[in-house]
């Protein structure tokens, strides 16, 4: 019962997908068009319009790629261009010519981002192939039934009824297959290309460098705040006192020794809270010993029982692990001071050449990010290494905070290994067996083509031609199942492969 559900389950998936790709190619041919007005008569106003339709349609590509498939497609697109900024005088400049609203700089701004994007072409070039990417072969079980169906009903039961036979002995196992594989053609063809991935995170970077820069400004203001209010003016104090002293040592040495002692005392406080300072500048046995044992200090300094795990295959950079110890310390001082909690839970490892540190507490929950309680100010401090914080805090707790620092290890090169090259091997030959020499040499038969071309199903004695066609279409489905198979594989290997 749960094959039969899972099959027709996939079935639906299927007929969704086809009939997503028509809608596509409709999209397509009106973004077709929208293209032509614009470039070969200037009616530049119908291109944004059609642009987000298209995007739209193939966002509902990727997200059913991932529900589906499980192939997670990040969005390819450029980081939209920042809205008009005016000048002194408040208009707009745009190139040599002066607005006095943002209305055509904005737009002019959108559409050279829309027609310099490749992504915006590649969704174009997508929508127009969609039937033949990966929809209809998605859908051909229900395919071959109902043109099996259209034979039955036009005079020949025995064809109709062996196409019906075949769709539904091969539905089992080639329904899910066909949506997996329609999955990984859109990764392939809508996927981020590495110049998009380059300035997606170069924007991302240059935000995280502005709120970086931002919070260093605070912090050397609190810093300096500090100082003058503390060690300075306790220095200050203590320069009087001996002063004071020194007027005093000849006619009253008495009181002269009682100032020098409050100087002497003056002198071990302003010590602590330079020492404090520094501390929460840069811990020094963060720099000597490295992250582990400075966060098992930390924990010892810590109002909570705080139980710490470390496993670390060697340090990671200076800054990584300042940013690594500073979420740390405000996550457990959030802990006390907001969540009431009395225990907690820390874990630094490497996952892979990243490092991943867990953070959980007793408290009653309820951290957002949102509300601020020094969240905010982790996710800026990770954001300059490509670093993301998640937090679980429902309320009544427990809360559990994971940071994530990528490419803080070295990795190992994973060596090419017989299964790859096989893999790649089966990549450039699947293909050939499933398309020209299986579905094509089909659709030849079916329509009665005297045609034979190159196609060997058609060149061998008739009893044995639909034997090698749909062997032709099974050794291409097979090898695109151990491509994909072999590149699996050897993802997880090199995802293992640590320093």
């Amino acid at each position: 019962m749960t094959s039969v559900r899972s099959t027709l389950t996939a079935l639906a998936r299927g007929a969704a997908l086809a009939g997503l790709a028509l809608l596509g190619l409709a999209v397509g041919l009106v973004m077709l068009a929208a293209v032509l007005l614009t470039f070969l008569v200037g009616l530049v106003i119908v291109f944004p319009p059609a642009v987000r339709l298209a995007r739209a349609v193939t966002r509902r590509q990727r997200e059913l790629a991932a529900r589906w498939s499980g192939v997670r497609i990040d969005d390819p697109y450029r980081p939209a261009p920042p809205p008009p900024v005016p000048q002194a005088d408040g208009w707009y400049r745009d190139g040599r010519t002066l607005y006095r609203k943002p209305t055509i700089p904005a737009f002019n701004k959108r559409w050279n981002w829309m027609v310099k994007d490749p992504a915006t072409w590649r969704d174009f070039a997508f929508l127009l192939s969609a039937p033949l990417a990966g929809g209809f072969m998605a859908a051909a079980p229900l395919l071959v039934a109902a043109y099996g169906v259209a034979w039955a009903a036009g005079g020949d039961p025995a064809m109709g009824v062996a196409l019906i036979l075949l769709a539904a002995i091969s539905a089992p196992w080639y329904a899910p297959w066909a949506v997996r594989v329609h999955g990984r053609a859109a990764a392939a063809l809508l996927g981020p290309t590495e110049k998009a991935r380059l300035a997606q995170r170069i924007s991302h970077l240059d935000a995280a460098r502005t709120e970086v820069a931002d919070a260093q400004a605070a912090e050397l203001r609190r810093i300096e705040r500090d100082l003058h209010d503390g060690a300075q003016a306790r220095l200050v104090a203590i320069g009087m006192t001996i002063g004071a002293a020194e007027q005093l040592l000849e006619s009253d040495p008495q009181a002269a020794r009682a100032l020098l002692g409050k100087a002497r005392e003056a002198s071990a406080t302003a010590l602590q809270e330079i020492r404090r300072l520094v501390r929460g500048i840069h811990p020094p046995v963060l720099a000597e010993r490295g992250l582990g044992d400075a966060v098992r200090a930390l924990a010892l300094d810590s109002p909570l029982r705080t139980h710490v795990t470390v496993d670390l295959p060697e340090r990671a950079s200076a800054p990584l692990e300042s940013a690594a110890y500073f979420a740390i310390s405000e996550l457990l001082a959030n802990a006390a001071r907001h969540g009431d909690a009395t225990e907690a839970w820390v874990d630094v490892s490497a996952q892979g050449s990243a490092l991943r540190v867990t953070v959980t507490d007793d408290g009653h929950g309820g951290a957002d990010p949102e509300r601020g309680t020094g969240l905010r100010g982790i996710e800026r401090r990770l954001g300059a290494f490509d670093g993301v914080l998640a937090v679980s805090s429902p309320v009544g707790g427990p809360t559990t905070a994971v940071i994530e620092l990528p490419r803080a290890f070295r990795t190992k090169p994973v060596p090419m290994s017989r299964w790859r090259y096989f893999g790649r091997l089966c990549w450039a030959l699947w293909p050939i067996a499933l398309f020209p020499q299986g579905l094509v040499a089909m659709g030849f038969k079916l329509a009665g083509s005297p045609v034979k071309s190159w196609f060997l199903g058609l060149h061998v004695p008739e009893p044995f031609q639909w034997p090698v066609i749909v062997g032709m279409i099974a050794l291409g489905g097979g090898l695109l199942a151990v491509a994909l198979a072999a590149t699996v594989r050897s993802g997880q290997t090199e995802g293992g492969a640590c320093g």
